[in-house]
């Protein structure tokens, strides 16, 4: 029999896909985790139990769709907006604002449906957001006050035209009741004036509307194709030469035609914009029902202006994406480029660092080929945008590469590919300090959440997943606070709560507070509560009926928590030590000692065996457990086992973080 001493120094892979069980001889193996549920993965290479959540809202069950926006106006000023079925509650610092508009309610009416939501794309710009969805004429939603809200159409001007169906009038028919022989041109290119003549004299033929004309065309053989930019008169048109003409000669009436039929790409009936951005000086939407591959950017500095004028190099762009495969676009993004993702591919808008888009200049060329989810928010992380891809498997990175001078994917999730289940939401929250990653959160279509801590520094991409008593619906982050939504059944009925994680809280749904001697807990009716009182722990209880009271045995001083409690496991990857005569596969183990580092910890158990971390004296069980640094030992764990792993968990919903562990293994023959 054989004994082995194994040192886990760091955790900074997170949880492994069981596919690499087997993969020993990857670096990461030794680094990784079987499991790391309600873990936050820390920089340094820790592990340390997640945030509670801190109760909010209760939205009850009228509404089961929701989508949670934050709203940053200011650096004092930021919100949390959450969406329902044609409502938008505003929460400031976490409180509802009440009395919206002076309407008496504690929302605002939107035309946004719950149908809606979960493909809602926004953009904000300053005091503005900008809302779009195929279904949804586009919404503008500015702040006046934490209170006062506008909620409107987007202004829309000069709506781009498309010619869905087309006809034609040869010039010698066109208006047959006014006598015309020839159009007389002032230019061959660019904006020039025609005007329609018979026997020297101005025919006054263009005698309808001045904006029916506006966007259609008139053709000319063999060169010409001029579009219509604003009726002058009955007789005189200006027109954007698309397609120059030959020369200036007059146009006989039996070489140009009048082509009709383009009307307004965006409508009820043709449908609105799916995705929008701001990026450098243009508010760009990109895809419609009807032209789902079509991208259009507004005049510079006049966001809710498509004119195209006479192509200059400050008015309205377009462009259609046009490939052997479908690209609807679901996303874009203001980058280094403008970024176009797709339901088949990722695109760009190529520029020169000191190069501006003009209509001239705008073209999309495709990067790579692998879709994006539409519905999942992309996200920027460290100069790198975070995507769903299409199948709703894999978490991809798109980002220039120096080394190629292009865009490159990288697949995020490839050690993690299992705790990807049909993402429905995405946000990102940003370290705030060095004892933090960066931190990407990810709701599932099963009501899980995956969360990733990454460092790109040190190349870390650790995966953990968070569960809770329900479901996780929605989530957004306001500046450094990531909100959820998420779907408890309580009493039997099912309700939506808004709550925050909060690195103070150790409980779900919790309440918290100073002095106190009792906490009304409605929103839990009937649940058992964990409750935390000065950092001790006292019995559970379960919540009553009406008025819902939880007393304390002993009234708090200085603070407490009721909440629900959640499950923190973390289990080592079977041990698999590199040895000189190979492995350990298939013989059995036995853990004899654990010792584990850790830092500010107050409770945990190795492989079910409480770790003490109380002195026996006067009056113990009377004060808070003491936070722990150091090491801590267990010994005389019992059985032997295939995989020689280490389950860590907590009996109690106390602090938690775990930096390394050193273990003594027995091998048997």
């Amino acid at each position: 029999m054989t004994r082995i001493v194994q040192f886990q120094t760091n955790f900074s892979v997170g949880e492994l896909d069981p596919l690499l069980k087997a993969r020993t001889d990857l670096e990461q193996y030794q680094n990784a985790l079987e499991t790391a549920t309600n873990v936050f993965v820390q920089p340094q290479g820790g592990v340390k139990r997640r945030d509670g959540l801190k109760f909010i809202h209760d939205f009850g069950s009228s509404f089961t769709d929701f989508k949670i926006i934050p709203f940053e106006f200011s650096t004092s000023d930021s919100y949390t907006l959450v969406f329902v079925n044609l409502r938008m509650y505003v929460f400031k610092n976490g409180v509802l604002q009440t009395n919206i508009n002076g309407s008496g309610n504690d929302y605002a009416t939107t035309t946004i449906t719950a149908s809606m939501l979960a493909e809602l794309n926004y953009t904000q710009a300053v005091d503005t957001l900008i809302l779009v969805q195929e279904d949804l004429q586009p919404l503008r939603i500015v702040r006046n006050s934490d209170t006062s809200w506008t909620v409107s159409n987007v202004p829309l001007t000069n709506i781009p035209r498309y010619a869905f169906t087309i006809t034609t009038t040869a010039g010698n028919v066109y208006n047959t009741s006014v006598p015309h022989d020839h159009l007389e041109p002032n230019g061959t290119d660019g904006a020039i004036r025609i005007t329609a003549k018979h026997s020297g004299s101005d025919a006054l033929i263009f005698t309808s509307s001045a904006s029916s004309y506006v966007g259609q065309y008139i053709n000319v053989e063999p060169f010409g194709s001029l579009r219509i930019v604003r009726k002058v008169n009955d007789a005189t048109l200006e027109v954007y030469c698309e397609v120059p003409l030959f020369d200036q000669s007059n146009i006989d009436d039996s070489l140009w035609e009048y082509e009709e039929g383009y009307e307004e790409t965006w409508s009820s009936s043709r449908g609105w914009p799916r995705s929008a951005t701001f990026h450098e000086g243009r508010l760009y939407f990109g895809g419609a029902r009807s032209r789902p591959n079509t991208v259009w950017g507004s005049r510079v500095v006049d966001f809710f202006n498509f004119d195209p004028g006479t192509a200059l190099d400050d008015e309205s762009v377009e462009a259609t994406i046009n490939t052997n495969q479908l690209n609807v676009i679901t996303h874009m993004f203001s980058g280094p480029d403008l970024q176009i993702f797709t339901s088949g591919g990722e695109f760009i808008v190529s520029q020169g660092a000191a190069d501006p888009v003009t209509p001239s200049s705008f073209l999309v060329k495709p990067m790579t080929r692998l879709g994006s989810k539409p519905g999942v928010p992309i996200e920027d992380l460290n100069g790198a945008t975070i995507f769903v891809q299409r199948q709703g498997n894999s978490l991809v990175s798109f980002q220039f590469s120096d080394t190629t001078a292009a865009y490159n994917t990288q697949m995020l999730s490839v050690l993690s590919s299992h705790l990807i289940k049909s993402p429905v939401d995405m946000a990102v929250r940003r370290a705030t300090s060095t004892d933090e990653t960066d931190r990407l959160f990810i709701v599932n279509g099963d009501g899980t959440m995956t969360v990733y801590s990454v460092l790109a520094a040190q190349n870390v991409i650790a995966p953990s997943a968070f569960t809770t008593d329900g479901d996780f619906i929605a989530v957004a982050c306001e500046v450094d606070t990531i909100f959820v939504i998420v779907k408890r059944t309580v009493n039997s009925v099912t309700k939506y709560y808004l709550e925050k994680f909060d690195p103070e809280l150790q409980l779900d749904s919790a309440k918290t507070g100073g002095a106190a001697s009792s906490v009304a807990m409605s929103h839990l009716e009937a649940k058992t509560v964990k409750i935390v009182r000065d950092g001790i722990i006292e019995p559970d209880q379960t919540v009553p009926a009406s008025p819902f009271t939880v007393t304390f045995e002993t009234a708090s001083t200085s603070s407490y928590q009721v909440g629900l409690n959640y499950e923190v496991t973390l289990t080592t990857m079977p041990a698999e030590p590199r040895l000189q005569q190979g492995t350990l596969l298939g013989t059995k183990k036995r853990i004899l000692q654990v010792d584990a580092v850790v830092y500010e910890t107050q409770n945990m158990t190795i492989n079910g065996q409480e770790v003490a971390f109380r002195q026996f004296g006067e009056n113990i069980l009377d004060s808070a457990v003491q936070e722990f640094t150091g090491t801590k030992t267990v010994s005389g764990l019992l059985g032997f086992t295939n995989t020689g792993q280490i389950t860590i968990s907590q009996s109690a919903p106390l602090k938690m973080t775990l930096l390394g562990i050193e273990y003594r293994m027995s091998v048997g023959n």
